[in-house]
């Protein structure tokens, strides 16, 4: 049987996130793309009414500019691509037209009587204005246009219409045009308002993230002392001649040089390494072992994995040849192995195995923490699985996987003796 992580519910999907500032922009700039497009439109049988009183040349630059610069704004809008600039070239555009506009009338015709065709463009020159300028510059647009409109309104150039008329005409203008500049800047206010609070909820969710990194470190500084650190003190004690000091020494240096490389190396640290590194570092290892362990590589992808989690796997995959040769026995017969192939998906699986003296979970002193942190607990926080496979006289088979498979029992081997991770020594 295979020793297994608790079980791990499947992950909720998540809700459509909100709308956000940017979300907003594009729709403001679409929505008055089109409304350009149909305003233009609907002002051109009007324009065509009117032209004949302009001075051909001014018509012929004026009409081409401004409404070429609609159309542009439309498809920058729709490709969302240089929507500010060209949506300032609009408003700007029109509101060179308009100025322009009495000093080109040659001879005012009776459609001039009622309303200029520039007139028809106000609201959507403002929501140009809106959606390209920043706010205040948008605000005084909003003004800016429709007065200008109304001025020119009352002479003879813009119809010689009456005072009551104009201002009539102005105040529409300012009215409709605002209300677009409202809601435009109503949205913009709401969409970052949701930009804050994601941002701080991302905040939080990142220092929740560090708090389960410092615990991962602080399982894995534990899986060190007792890896390296008690046992080189028990090795020390037992160190008795010449040779057995040469070896606790070195066990020892190995030891500093452990923790300072956990001091070292951040918990979260997002950096990857290839599969085929973490097996040549697992084969170094397990050829510099005090016994023989055969090697077998294979089916490898060319793919990479977080460096926390192939950190996890190697020294985990240590511990387990570690422990084999611990206790699995010194009879010569003894055959260890250690094999390195690929999971899918892009992932790796190490087996170390013997056929030594094995153990009973049921026999297994509590006091004793390698299975549980150094090599379950370890890979299990990485995001793999572990599972063993021993019984007393038989052997014993540890499987290491990254990542957790999402059936049980992915690895593939009949075991005979289970513990749970919680349970095991």
């Amino acid at each position: 049987m295979a020793t297994k992580p608790p079980p791990i519910g499947a992950v909720p999907t998540g809700k459509r996130s909100p709308i956000s500032r940017l979300q907003i922009e594009g729709l403001a700039s679409r929505l008055t793309a089109v409304f350009g497009i149909v305003f233009g439109l609907q002002t051109l049988p009007v324009l065509l009414s009117q032209i004949g009183a302009s001075e051909p040349i001014w018509a012929w630059i004026v009409v081409p500019a401004l409404y070429g610069s609609i159309v542009v704004a439309f498809i920058a809008a729709m490709a969302q691509r240089w929507v500010v600039g060209t949506n300032i070239v609009v408003a700007s555009v029109y509101l060179l037209v308009l100025a322009t506009w009495p000093l080109t009338i040659v001879a005012p015709s009776d459609s001039q009587l009622d309303r200029y065709w520039l007139y028809f463009l106000v609201t959507y020159a403002t929501a140009a204005a809106t959606v390209g300028f920043s706010l205040p510059i948008a605000t005084c647009y909003l003004f800016a246009a429709p007065i200008i409109y109304g001025f020119i309104r009352v002479t003879p150039q813009g119809g010689n219409a009456s005072l009551l008329e104009s201002i009539l005409e102005v105040v529409y203008s300012i009215l409709i045009g605002g209300a677009v500049v409202l809601i435009i800047t109503l949205l913009r206010q709401a969409a970052a308002a949701v930009d804050v609070a994601q941002s701080a909820a991302l905040d939080r969710y990142t220092r929740a993230v560090h708090a389960h990194a410092t615990e991962i470190e602080r399982v894995q500084v534990d899986s060190i002392v007792h890896d390296s650190v008690l046992t080189t003190l028990l090795s020390a004690a037992r160190a008795y001649s010449p040779e057995a000091k040469r070896i606790a020494a070195t066990m020892a240096s190995n030891a500093i040089g452990h923790l300072r490389e956990a001091a070292l190396v951040s918990p979260d640290d997002g950096g990857t390494v290839l599969l085929s590194a973490v097996s040549r570092r697992i084969s170094e290892a397990a050829s510099s072992m005090s016994a023989p362990f055969e090697l077998r590589t294979r089916d490898l992808a060319a793919q990479g994995m977080p460096l926390q989690a192939a950190e996890a796997v190697y020294s985990a995959a240590v511990q387990a040849m570690v422990n084999s040769l611990q206790h699995a026995g010194q009879d010569p017969r003894v055959s260890r192995w250690v094999t390195i192939r690929g999971a899918v998906p892009a992932g790796i699986e190490v087996e170390v195995g013997d056929t030594g003296a094995g153990f009973s979970f049921v026999d297994l002193p509590a006091e004793r923490m390698g299975l549980r942190v150094s090599i379950v607990e370890r890979v299990t926080n990485a995001g793999g699985l572990v599972e063993i496979d021993s019984a007393v006289d038989e052997g014993t088979v540890i499987a290491i996987r990254w990542p957790r498979p999402e059936t049980p029992g992915g690895l593939g081997r009949h075991a005979r003796t289970s513990a749970g991770t919680g349970g095991l020594a």
